[in-house]
């Protein structure tokens, strides 16, 4: 069994002396593990970091092995992303959210996409906050929970939505959502399509697709949100762009 395909570094782990066992977000193959022989090494080292993008070949006996890796290097991001603290708190928080949420060897290149565009944004602070949330709720659309925006679920009107239901995942309006604000979860103009953000609406958009990872993706598996999210928050909010 074998497959070559490009991907970006989700997770290393020790295996052993001197071996890694290495996740990553490919375009065809999904999230994949698979054993890096000699990759503790002192070259493998700078390759090995979450965030890397890589081109990576698979090779094993039987389909449901592990497998072995050969990596070669073709973005080294992680080290540029390393001298941003805030920075790498949301490359750490993606690279979490990943591994948590997507499922083992199923394609998901949308997810992928979303992934490599967020990395080349880091060096941008002003944009990839925003691009996280995104990428967040682009996730959840992609495993079946996506949030409808489109249109108000009460009216149909298509402008001025504000709130999304926690029950269903739908817009509201702010006219219907005004009796029932306190019971539902605000939606950041930004995420409607208005491309303007505000003050707080990365917390608000954090805190929407946070509830929905948590209650239809991770809590079925018995699993919360991980730490490294809540540090991404934290960070957001020491430097003043939650």
């Amino acid at each position: 069994m074998e497959w070559r395909d490009q991907g970006i570094i989700l997770a290393v782990r020790p295996h052993g002396e001197t071996s890694a066992i290495v996740e990553v977000l490919t375009r065809e193959q999904g999230r994949h593990a698979g054993l890096v022989r000699g990759g503790r090494s002192r070259s493998m080292r700078p390759i090995l970091q979450p965030g890397n993008q890589i081109t990576v070949n698979w090779r094993a006996r039987l389909s449901e092995h592990l497998g072995m890796f050969q990596i070669e290097a073709d973005d080294l991001t992680a080290g540029l992303v390393m001298e941003d603290r805030t920075a790498l708190a949301g490359l750490n928080a993606a690279c979490a959210i990943a591994v948590m949420s997507l499922p083992e060897r199923e394609a998901h290149p949308q997810v992928h996409a979303g992934f490599e565009l967020l990395l080349n944004a880091f060096d941008n602070p002003d944009i990839w906050p925003a691009l996280y949330v995104r990428w967040e709720a682009g996730l959840l659309s992609d495993l079946g929970y996506g949030l409808d925006m489109s249109a108000c679920a009460v009216t149909g009107v298509t402008e001025d939505l504000t709130h999304i239901s926690p029950r269903t995942g739908r817009a509201v309006c702010r006219e219907e959502a005004a009796p029932y604000a306190p019971k539902l979860l605000e939606l950041p103009p930004f995420m409607a399509g208005s491309g303007k953000i505000e003050d707080g609406d990365i917390a608000r958009g954090l805190a929407l697709t946070g509830y929905f990872l948590e209650r239809r993706v991770l809590w079925p598996i018995d699993k919360q949100l991980p730490e490294a999210r809540g540090r991404l928050m934290a960070e957001l909010e020491r430097v003043g762009r939650l």
